[in-house]
């Protein structure tokens, strides 16, 4: 597929270099167009669809990423098996109204004798920063390189990686990069699952108990606004994990939203309930929001 192509079979334009994204969305900034920009690393599903929607009532012309970085994973993960789905993923967006997509390869992200990348502070610090530290230092520097060869009006990050939605967040203000960050709603499966690309791993046996991980946080935040302490909330939810076999869990946390701090008991500001864990061959997260209890 070449680049600034628009085909057939997709019935988008796909740009693969950065000199032909940066061409197009000027060519739409000059006629008045505000442009957002939904980051992704393909595999697409519904959520991702979601977050397009989002995109189009923010903006006038949308353009999706897709781009599997290989900086956010560390050896012996799924780089290599991440499901790439590329001319589905181009079908999906022009059916979801996306306007353009940018498919760049490595060496157009990741040129030889590439050195930098963005440090991330205290906010990658718990929860998915604990058990891999690589990851959001990666995301930041590929999330960077993308607004700064895209430069967005806004961008559209889905709220199932919060984490991920806060610290782009704030790199994006302390990096003063002009974009505006919008938080989309998780979207989920019947049973409860927050949809993810890495839900193609499992078994229908596995997929099964992998519900139970929506259920239990659910029940963690609603026992949490109700006045239950924490810790309790959170031990309950853990025993009906296990209970249903999910018993390699990385973290099952109540933090505060705003700074991802711990939550403590009586505390009650807006909160959510993270939980992380591997069900068969795929680790899973999910998170649920907490409301802050009304001052009497």
């Amino acid at each position: 597929m070449s680049t600034q192509q628009k085909t057939a079979e997709t019935a988008i334009p796909v740009d693969q270099t950065k000199a032909a994204i940066r061409t197009r969305l000027a060519d739409l900034r000059s006629a008045g167009a505000s442009i957002a920009l939904v980051p992704t690393m393909g595999a697409l599903h519904e959520g991702h669809l979601s977050l397009v929607s989002v995109a189009l009532a923010n903006a006038d012309r949308v353009v999706a990423s897709i781009f599997v970085n290989p900086k956010q994973f560390a050896p012996g993960e799924d780089l290599d098996r991440y499901p790439r789905t590329l001319h589905a993923d181009l079908q999906r967006l022009a059916e979801a109204g996306a306007h353009a997509a940018f498919i760049p390869a490595t060496e157009q992200m990741y040129p030889d004798g590439f050195q930098t990348s963005v440090e991330v502070g205290e906010l990658a610090a718990p929860l998915c920063g604990r058990s891999r530290p690589h990851f959001f230092g990666g995301v930041a520097t590929v999330v960077a390189k993308l607004f700064t060869q895209t430069r967005p009006d806004v961008a559209v990050f889905g709220e199932k990686d919060y984490q991920q939605l806060l610290i782009i967040r704030r790199m994006a203000r302390d990096l003063d990069l002009d974009v505006e960050v919008i938080g989309a709603p998780i979207i989920r499966h019947e049973d409860g699952l927050a949809m993810s690309s890495r839900n193609a791993y499992l078994s229908a046996e596995e997929r099964a108990r992998a519900s139970v991980l929506s259920r239990a946080i659910r029940q963690a935040a609603e026992a949490i606004e109700a006045g239950a302490k924490p810790a309790a909330a959170l031990e309950d939810a853990k025993g009906m994990l296990r209970a249903a076999g999910v018993a390699d869990i990385d973290y099952l946390e109540a933090r505060r939203s705003d700074d991802l701090a711990a939550l403590a008991d009586g505390d009650g500001v807006e909160a959510r309930v993270f939980v992380a864990a591997h069900v068969g061959g795929a680790r899973l997260i999910d998170n649920w929001p907490v409301r802050a209890r009304s001052k009497s």
